[in-house]
């Protein structure tokens, strides 16, 4: 079988790209600190801030909040 030929660490400036690295991004912070203590809004919030350089977030803030915001409400984070 062929190697695939994308990689995990690429982001594209789309909303599907950007809902990936959000999950991935809470989903880490839930292993690094289990007792974090935060609410939902602040730590959506701390999110945005971590993925800051993400392309579609940069490009479309308003969008990728409410991406971001969707992912919540959908996965019960």
């Amino acid at each position: 079988m062929a190697p695939s030929p994308f990689r995990e660490d690429q982001r594209f400036a789309n909303a599907d790209s950007f809902a990936q690295s959000f999950d991935e991004a809470w989903a880490a912070h839930e292993r690094r600190h289990p007792d974090h203590g935060l609410t939902v809004p602040v730590k959506l919030e701390r999110m945005l801030e971590e993925l800051a350089e993400h392309p579609f977030l940069a490009a479309e803030p308003v969008l990728a909040r409410q991406v971001a915001e969707f992912r919540v409400r959908l996965l019960g984070l």
